[in-house]
């Protein structure tokens, strides 16, 4: 799940983003100042846009707002007052993490895509790849699903030339950090790092 609030872009209006759904299988509905966003399909819910936001809470910030239980339960609150049963429950977990690159195999249908297996910490995920970099035994940061990049990009599971792909192995540049080489290539940590720690930079 993740928040969104730009009073000067977008307005007062709170986005919240709960999983993603196909631009054409979107269906609405309103309850006071409340727009539920749900898949017309499965009926699950994929958002909530709130608008007069800031008559509910004195919410601050450009853009992504940091996810924490006071967040959801402001949310939850608000969602109560306009008349919906539904609560929200986020994942709180770090969504930048290190990671340590278990195996690399070559992609069955891509020759310039590697199949990775990554230790996060918690779990070992299948994450394709195209830095001609990347190899086994490296340290590397991972953008886990939810994670939001510096570019806006939301990290989905996704499927590459018929592989799953279940996050991002990061460069410097896709982070934005300070002096990051133009060349393609992923971020590779030192050793000092410690698998599955959060990865932050900003």
């Amino acid at each position: 799940m993740n928040v969104f609030y730009n009073r000067e872009g977008v307005g007062d209006v709170l986005l919240v983003s709960v999983k993603p759904t196909q631009p054409e299988q979107r269906a609405f509905e309103k309850k006071g100042d409340v727009v539920r966003i749900f898949d017309e399909q499965t009926g699950e819910t994929a958002g909530y846009n709130i608008f007069r936001a800031s008559t509910y809470h004195p919410f601050a910030g450009n853009g992504l707002l940091e996810l924490n239980e006071e967040l959801v339960a402001v949310i939850n609150e608000i969602l109560k007052k306009n008349g919906w049963d539904e609560t929200i429950e986020a994942d709180l977990s770090p969504k930048f993490v290190v990671g340590y690159v278990k195996e690399k195999k070559k992609h069955p249908n891509a020759d310039k895509l590697s199949v990775c297996q990554v230790d996060v910490g918690t779990e070992v995920l299948q994450i394709v790849c195209g830095a001609p970099n990347v190899a086994e035994g490296q340290k590397v940061v991972v953008a886990k699903i939810g994670a939001v990049m510096p570019s806006g990009l939301i990290i989905q599971e996704t499927e590459l030339r018929g592989v799953p792909s279940y996050g991002m192995i990061c460069s410097a540049r896709e982070l934005e950090l300070p002096n990051a080489p133009q060349e393609k290539g992923i971020l590779v940590l030192s050793d000092e790092y410690e698998v599955g720690q959060p990865f932050t930079w900003q």
